[in-house]
């Protein structure tokens, strides 16, 4: 099944009260894993880069590439679009020329005025090439891939100019943190979601920072909106932590040595298992 634009999953999200998962990849192995626990639930899913990951991944055209080939080896039917996580202007552009079906233009930190005339463009050129576009307001707390965010919720005025842009979802601050939550952490303010939701309309709202957040908390974002949630953190902490129970076991040595096949299958498990059940959470298990 080819890519598709994150779209139609994401207004049919809207409609039906659920969310879809978006899952941050890192490897091959990880993309396997994320796939097959999305097939296993019958679940549309977002798969996604950092700027940083993609890099890792010997670059953006590498990354859809792998993406592909593991949809056609593995035989996955659901719908499946590849996005960029938080991405610049340039990386934006980079990510269109290799082939992804949706976009994230992460324009928070620049003055609204620029924030708007740079989303607008992107907006209409992924119009035109059928893919779909995140835009930001009011940037996410915590540390990822090197933005660091003190947690600002946004201002819904700001989020309706962007939303009139013609853009597909909007992530905007709430309260929410990427990585690990700290202590004294107040939670998701509501009130600004609400307001937010009456400036948009059906505009399928995002929720960056998934990892930790208290799953009432979770679905009730989803019950005033929320259709898209990143979830990245618990998946590199199930992945270590399987991984590293493998190595202290002592199952790690095979024959002459280290067979990098059994050593990273453990932490593999682990991230399909975690993407099944953030899927359970979300409500979108039987929606593709």
């Amino acid at each position: 099944m080819a890519l598709v634009s994150a779209k139609e999953m994401l207004q049919a999200a809207v409609a039906g009260h659920y969310a879809v998962p978006a899952i941050n990849l890192n490897n091959l192995e990880w993309t396997k894993a994320v796939l097959a626990g999305a097939q296993e639930t019958g679940s549309p899913i977002i798969v996604q880069v950092s700027e940083g990951a993609g890099k890792y991944m010997s670059g953006f055209k590498n990354v859809a590439d792998i993406v592909n080939n593991v949809i056609e080896v593995q035989g996955i039917t659901v719908p499946v679009a590849l996005h960029l996580d938080h991405g610049t202007y340039a990386g934006a552009y980079k990510c269109i020329k290799a082939g992804f079906s949706s976009i994230m233009f992460d324009g928070s930190a620049l003055p609204i005025e620029e924030n708007l005339a740079k989303t607008a463009e992107l907006a209409n050129v992924c119009r035109q090439l059928g893919l779909s576009l995140e835009a930001e307001v009011g940037a996410i707390g915590g540390e990822e891939d090197g933005v660091v965010g003190m947690g600002e919720c946004a201002d819904p005025d700001e989020c309706k100019k962007i939303a009139d842009l013609g853009i597909t979802m909007l992530a905007a601050g709430i309260g929410n943190i990427h990585g690990v939550y700290p202590e004294g952490w107040t939670g998701l303010q509501f009130d600004v979601l609400a307001a937010i939701k009456e400036k948009v309309g059906d505009m399928p709202l995002v929720l960056h920072g998934g990892s930790g957040i208290p799953e009432d908390q979770v679905k009730k974002a989803i019950s005033m909106g929320v259709a898209k949630i990143n979830v990245n953190t618990e998946c590199q902490i199930a992945f270590a932590e399987a991984t590293r129970a493998y190595i202290e076991a002592g199952k790690d040595r095979q024959g002459k040595g280290f067979d990098p096949r059994k050593l990273l299958a453990p932490g593999a498990k682990a991230i399909t298992e975690m993407v099944k059940t953030k899927i359970d959470i979300f409500g979108s298990a039987g929606k593709a």
